[in-house]
């Protein structure tokens, strides 16, 4: 599992390496919320190799924006990022404060 110190996640898809088949996912942390209003660039970005499905395990403050067909969850403290290769999941948990 992997552990990052972060405020905001935008979770995104790209294509595989076969275009008919799973696609790859994309986990982009910043240092603020909503970094897609603003056009920020994350500093850090991992990807996952053909993934089945992305998990969010009790996490709050959730957006799904149809335009860029992404993921954001904003007002995080920590990110746990796992992934099971054998089944080709992404499981995102962690910490969230709300002021």
């Amino acid at each position: 599992m992997l552990q990052f110190q972060t405020k905001s996640v935008v979770v995104s898809r790209k294509p595989g390496k076969d275009a008919d088949g799973l696609w790859n996912c994309i986990v982009a942390l910043f240092d603020e919320n909503n970094p897609h209003l603003k056009a920020r660039v994350p500093f850090k970005s991992i990807e996952f190799d053909e993934v089945v499905k992305v998990r969010l395990h009790e996490l709050a403050n959730v957006s799904f924006y149809l335009n860029g067909n992404d993921l954001v969850i904003n007002n995080l403290t920590r990110l746990d990022v796992d992934f099971d290769e054998s089944r080709r999941i992404v499981t995102l948990s962690g910490d969230q404060t709300f002021n």
